[in-house]
């Protein structure tokens, strides 16, 4: 069985083995820097909210979804006040955690104006099952995989979730942001109008 070679016994069997062994070592690690960087980069990349394709925000006061119970959700309904559109899902447990917080955030500001519409990308079924434990004051429409093109129309490109897209009282794209809201995004966008 051999020994690996460390520094200590390349100097003994070569006097350049000590640099062949450090340049290998700062190679790899140079190697291992870049990848890094560069995973780093793609992942940044990913999840920034991209360009909103052309005419996408007016598609979207088009659409209509199905709620949970079977209603139709129009969206043209809620064209002419600031609109925080957020897409869902059950399995997403960023997703979950964010909902209480934009329930409340409905709660506080609709007197003023604001709307929120979650659009979940699920399954019908597990939707309901969701809502039946923790039901939203806002509504929920049923965007299946549908939804998720919707979302790459409004910059979505990965089909990451969540994702939020804040609309300004005249209908256009104000804010957007890929991962979980936080009460600080909350407090930027309820300075809208």
């Amino acid at each position: 069985m051999t020994a690996p070679l460390t520094e200590s016994s390349a100097s003994s069997l070569h006097p350049h083995a000590t640099k062949s062994v450090s340049r290998r070592r700062a190679l790899y690690a140079g190697v291992a820097a870049a990848a890094a960087v560069g995973g780093a980069g793609l992942a940044w990349w990913r999840l920034q909210p991209h360009a909103v394709q052309e005419g996408a925000a007016q598609a979207l006061w088009a659409q209509a979804f199905y709620t949970p119970d079977g209603a139709r959700l129009a969206m043209e309904s809620f064209a002419g006040k600031p609109l925080l559109l957020n897409f869902w899902a059950t399995w997403c447990p960023p997703c979950v955690d964010e909902l209480p917080m934009l329930n409340n955030f409905y709660r506080e500001n609709k007197a003023s104006g604001w709307q929120v519409v979650g659009l979940a990308i699920d399954q019908p079924s597990s939707v309901r099952k969701f809502l039946a434990r923790l039901p939203l004051d806002f509504p929920v429409g049923l965007a299946g995989l549908g939804g998720s093109e919707l979302g790459r129309s409004l910059g979505n490109l990965t089909g990451g979730l969540p994702f939020t897209v804040v609309f300004s009282g005249d209908g256009r794209v104000a804010h957007r942001k890929m991962g979980q809201v936080t009460p600080e995004d909350l407090k930027t966008w309820s300075a809208l109008r």
